[in-house]
């Protein structure tokens, strides 16, 4: 059975009370324009009353369809916490991660992962980073957290899924919430086969209910195949947790030879020419007179 949200009702109920108001209306014109013809007075007033009295019903439903459209799907809101279905599109197929709570045993994919099985703790490192002096509100309610490479303007998950294969690139784990104080501390938590492998913690500046996202987008070697899984917490308290998984190995990061300096060869001197040995001429003789 398909189920409708709160905003799809909010507006069904809306066009009801807008279509209902204009039947009336066109009702109680029809009789005020119908009692001008009537020659009685006494028919001719009463029709005129019930035509008046439609317009009048019909103006309060216009009236009441408006507050309808405009206020009350915030104050349903301070009733009813949004539901994580909110978060999708009619396009997306909801995986079996978005309805489980913590204390609901996991799909097998995930079973294996040790720190499912038990209540998720902060760790006493990430703890001591905190730097909110704001008590955190008890009553904040987080979704269960869809992973996508992709988000729109109105932070949801564009094609969410639970493997990604390698290269991953940017990855971003969207969530609604609700009740959220700002300037409480809030941490997510990235594990990799139950190793910390990323983290972000710093004080709260969404406002009180909303969507929101915890990303990453680490150099691609370091995307290594495995089950990850996302812990949000608020202070030190654990709320939600999403998981996926990355098949295939990371790129090899190309390394780039540093050139090494080829010296100059130097020139050879050329060798100095022998100087030619020059003829002594001996002095030739002279003949005497007789």
């Amino acid at each position: 059975m398909p189920q409708i949200d709160i905003h799809s009702t909010v507006l069904m109920v809306a066009i009801i009370l807008g279509v209902s108001a204009v039947l009336l209306l066109i009702f109680g014109i029809k009789r005020l324009f119908k009692s001008r013809s009537i020659p009685f007075y006494r028919k001719r007033h009463d029709l005129m009353v019930r035509g008046w009295r439609l317009i009048i019903a019909a103006l309060i439903l216009i009236l009441f369809g408006w507050l309808t459209l405009n206020y009350s799907e915030p104050l349903v809101y301070n009733f009813f916490t949004p539901s994580p279905t909110a978060t999708q599109t009619p396009t997306i197929t909801i995986t079996p991660t978005i309805t489980l709570t913590p204390t609901i045993t996991l799909s097998p994919t995930i079973t294996n992962t040790p720190s499912v099985t038990n209540t998720p703790s902060m760790p006493g490192d990430i703890a001591d980073e905190f730097t909110s002096e704001v008590t955190p509100n008890p009553a904040a309610v987080f979704s269960t957290i869809i992973f996508s490479q992709r988000i729109d303007d109105e932070r949801q998950p564009i094609n969410p899924a639970v493997e990604f294969e390698n290269p991953v690139g940017h990855l971003f784990g969207t969530f609604s919430y609700n009740n959220m104080a700002n300037g409480s501390q809030w941490t997510a938590l990235w594990y990799r086969d139950g190793t910390l492998v990323f983290y972000e913690t710093k004080p709260w500046d969404g406002g009180s209910g909303g969507y929101g996202y915890t990303d990453w987008e680490p150099p691609s070697d370091q995307w290594l195949p495995g089950s990850y899984e996302v812990q949000i917490f608020v202070g030190i308290d654990w709320y939600a947790s999403g998981y996926f998984t990355v098949i295939g190995e990371p790129p090899i990061p190309t390394i780039t030879n540093t050139p090494t300096e080829t010296p100059t060869p130097s020139r050879t001197p050329s060798p100095t020419p022998t100087e030619t040995a020059t003829q002594t001429l001996w002095p030739s003789q002279t003949p005497t007179a007789p």
